[in-house]
């Protein structure tokens, strides 16, 4: 593997300027309100963007422009927020930052390994802290906001309906229960028994599938969408597989229901039309609450000394 550096450094007018001096690494570029970018901040920041990139794409100019753009545009959102979230008295306590933290470790095998993702990110464990307090703080905003969204009309419903019916096309489906067990011999022997039995039933005591506790349900499944279970169309309402395998497993499956291609009836499909037209207004709503913020807030930016701070990259 071939390993490469970055460096950060001033051109132009602070080109006498080293990037140990004080008065510059603490110089604001950027302030929204009282709140202020600093020049170290916003270096410390691209040299994590950039990093991800490989050595020819770090100190590409655009690429440069586009991420320092993009880290002061979340400075300016992130300020106007916390702003916001202040007058609205919202928050996030320490005790709800330590629920996610806890979570967010769980997902990891140890905490080494969380540790090693943060430092490949190149990032401290008290700032990923502070942006994931950000992130939730965002949230809450976010759902402050979304109360303000208009609970969608039938008028609206159906007129969404109406001009997305190709979204609401379906192929033909199958309502399938299934039971998954780890030996061919007991797969042979549960699909005779299942001639008598009742399949849920059997599904929550041999089943080894997560769905065997809530009796082997499945649901629909579109032709063409699990190859194991295009074998279901070519079977009768209540018609039992033979045992098939996989990579799970053996399968038995029952198909309990069919249902032709076509469209879907707007109550088949209602829900999905709710909560999409709940989520463009809650998109209204932010955008048109983040323009308010961006029309009476005072944003200062210095572009010189933006443009200044540069990167070099040398291999290793």
């Amino acid at each position: 593997m071939k390993y490469w550096a970055l460096s950060i450094f001033f051109v132009g007018a602070l080109s006498s300027c080293t990037w140990g001096t004080s008065r510059v690494a603490n110089q604001t570029v950027v302030q929204v309100n009282d709140h202020k970018l600093a020049t170290k901040e916003l270096a410390r920041d691209l040299a994590r963007r950039l990093r991800k990139l490989d050595a020819l794409g770090a100190k590409d100019s655009n690429n440069v422009r586009r991420a320092k753009e993009e880290i002061i545009r979340n400075f300016i959102l992130e300020s106007m927020i916390e702003d916001y979230a202040k007058v609205q008295k919202l928050s996030v306590s320490n005790e709800d930052l330590e629920k996610s933290i806890n979570q967010i470790r769980s997902s990891y095998p140890d905490d080494l390994s969380f540790r090693r993702v943060l430092a490949e990110e190149n990032l401290s464990f008290s700032a990923w802290k502070e942006d994931l307090r950000k992130s939730l703080l965002e949230r809450r905003v976010f759902a402050k906001l979304s109360e303000k969204a208009i609970a969608p009309s039938e008028t609206e419903i159906r007129g969404y309906y109406d001009e997305n019916k190709d979204r609401f096309r379906r192929k033909e489906r199958a309502y399938i229960r299934q039971i998954i067990v780890d030996e061919i011999t007991k797969a042979q022997s549960l699909r005779e028994e299942l001639k008598k039995k009742d399949f849920a039933e059997t599904a929550k005591k041999f089943s080894v599938a997560p769905e065997g506790k809530t009796g082997g349900l499945v649901g629909w499944i579109e032709r063409g969408s699990v190859d194991i279970f295009d074998k279901a169309f070519s079977l009768p309402v209540g018609g039992l597989s033979q045992v098939l395998e996989s990579s799970y497993g053996f399968h038995i499956f029952k198909v309990e229901r069919k249902a032709p291609a076509g469209l879907a009836t707007l109550e088949e499909v209602r829900d999905v039309i709710v909560q999409a037209i709940k989520g463009q207004k809650e998109q209204a709503e932010f955008a048109a609450w983040l323009d308010l913020q961006i029309r009476t807030s005072r944003v200062l930016r210095d572009n010189d000394l933006i443009n200044a701070i540069s990167v070099e990259t040398r291999g290793e």
